[in-house]
């Protein structure tokens, strides 16, 4: 069989894991799509889509112009990857060790998890996933910087209160990457709502920034006796912005439903107390995609799904 390169019309959708049916989900009830399509693992091909500058929360990468490579030998492969650009990923869901010895004659690119903090460059992605042994569903152009759309940390089994500090660390990833910010550090003033047990503030602190952290229930006990962490018993939403005054960044990772979080959110806002808020949007049951999407149209913000969210999304956003 010769090598080549099969154009198509068409989009591709990475879902993250576990999420297959919220991405679906949204495809139908937040875009209207309900087209029929070719499934490859997580992966959601479509061989005619909608133009829409907009890109699915629950989509892990998505491929702008996906492309079939048809090929003959592992080295054809790369060889014609490489043609394309640099920067290739892989999402295996079969032929695995097939898709690692493409990998590893393609240019080095790192898959494995990373120590925060991390700053990732801006360099074009691409993906590709093994269809069948010769055949490749492939697109240089994609929705992330990422390698197919994701990040992961190493992660510290010891010191964290909860496993809920990788998701700060995943957020203040991106917000380096999506708006240029550094993140919080010494000399920062930090506020957390609804902090306990602590993994965000402890990840803030750790960072070097004062935090004044605000929960009806204190946080772990290392962090009561940290210098940079204040805390106070309270009901973090009923305290004004006024009352805790200006601050380099917001956060929260409360339970509570949106509509709520979203009035909060815009006080703070509105008062001028911060510019940079990272907020989790959790969902009483089912996704609101109309909530979620007042969060996104706030300007100099982005909603999305973490690698390390479950059945909820966050909203990150960093004004001038």
């Amino acid at each position: 069989m010769p090598i080549y390169i099969e154009e198509t019309s068409g989009k591709a959708f990475l879902a993250f894991e576990g999420c297959e049916e919220f991405l679906q989900a949204e495809l139908s009830e937040r875009f209207g799509v309900n087209l029929a399509f070719e499934r490859y693992g997580r992966l959601f091909y479509f061989k005619e889509f909608p133009q829409t500058e907009k890109n699915p929360w629950f989509a892990q990468c998505v491929m702008q112009k996906p492309f079939f490579l048809h090929f003959e030998s592992i080295g054809q492969a790369a060889s014609e990857l490489k043609k394309i650009q640099r920067n290739w990923a892989p999402s295996s869901y079969q032929y695995f060790r097939r898709a690692e010895l493409i990998q590893q004659k393609l240019p080095y690119i790192n898959l494995k998890d990373r120590t925060f903090p991390v700053k990732i460059p801006q360099s074009p992605m691409g993906l590709y996933v093994l269809i069948d042994q010769n055949t490749i569903l492939a697109s240089a152009q994609c929705s992330s910087f990422l390698p197919a759309g994701k990040i992961s940390f190493v992660e510290d089994h010891v010191n964290p209160p909860s496993r809920a500090y990788l998701k700060i660390q995943e957020s203040l990833t991106l917000a380096n990457l999506f708006f240029g910010v550094e993140l919080p550090g010494p000399g920062q003033n930090c506020f957390e709502a609804g902090a306990c047990p602590g993994g965000w503030t402890w990840v803030l602190a750790g960072l070097g920034s004062k935090v004044f952290a605000v929960d009806r229930a204190p946080l772990d006990e290392r962090l009561m006796k940290n210098p940079l962490v204040t805390f106070q018993a309270h009901d973090a939403f009923t305290l004004a912005p006024q009352e805790i005054g200006e601050c380099d960044w917001v956060f929260s990772d409360v339970i509570c439903y949106p509509d709520r979080l979203y009035e909060w959110a815009q006080k703070w806002l509105d008062s001028g107390l911060t510019k940079k808020m990272i907020c989790t949007i959790k969902m009483q049951g089912g996704i609101d995609w109309a909530a979620a999407q007042k969060f996104e149209d706030i300007p100099s913000s982005r909603v999305l799904h973490l690698n390390y969210n479950k059945h909820e999304l966050t909203w990150i956003h960093c004004g001038e």
